[in-house]
């Protein structure tokens, strides 16, 4: 959030973060291996839909 807001300058009220990976693991934590696929970052870029909905009317 951080790199998005002051690096390139993206307005904070677009950003959402949030923290699920204790709910959503990749693979088992018993493992070293498993622990190293779990630590991890996901973007999720979502379009404003009423944006592209004017898009695909064109």
């Amino acid at each position: 959030m951080r790199i998005l807001t002051i690096d390139y300058k993206i307005a904070p009220t677009r950003l959402t973060a949030s923290g699920k990976g204790e709910f959503f693991p990749k693979a088992d934590n018993e493992t070293n291996e498993g622990r190293a696929k779990n630590r991890r970052t996901e973007i999720i870029l979502s379009p404003k839909l009423d944006e592209l909905m004017k898009l695909l009317k064109v």
